[in-house]
């Protein structure tokens, strides 16, 4: 079984920045991506951004330039840097983890920015 635990969420004015942090634990194959998506109240979960074990990145157009995804291979932990964030930006964020047809998601922490 793999488990993914989120921190770093919380409220900020808009312009403020953030760090998110994943620990993934358990079995994992060493080839995959870990990434984040957010869920705004009344939308449907959304991509963020994603990075592959291999190093390529995948960014949403509404995020590129202001979040900055990273991660530490040996410890299997993603991060996302959020800077300049909007109101726009508040949301529920997951981690998701996967390879090949598996997925696993993270519980969700929530990042709110005030206006």
């Amino acid at each position: 079984q793999v488990h993914l635990v989120e921190s770093g969420g919380g409220l900020v004015q808009a312009g403020g920045s953030l760090r998110l942090s994943c620990a993934a634990s358990g079995s994992i194959f060493s080839i995959n991506v870990m990434g984040w998506y957010r869920q705004a109240p009344g939308k449907e979960r959304e991509l963020v951004a994603t990075l592959t074990s291999g190093g390529t990145t995948s960014t949403a157009d509404s995020v590129k330039g202001r979040f900055t995804i990273s991660r530490d291979n040996a410890k299997n932990t993603v991060y996302l840097q959020m800077n300049s964030l909007k109101p726009e930006d508040t949301a529920v964020y997951y981690c998701n983890l996967r390879w090949s047809m598996i997925n696993y998601w993270g519980q969700g922490t929530q990042v709110t920015v005030s206006s």
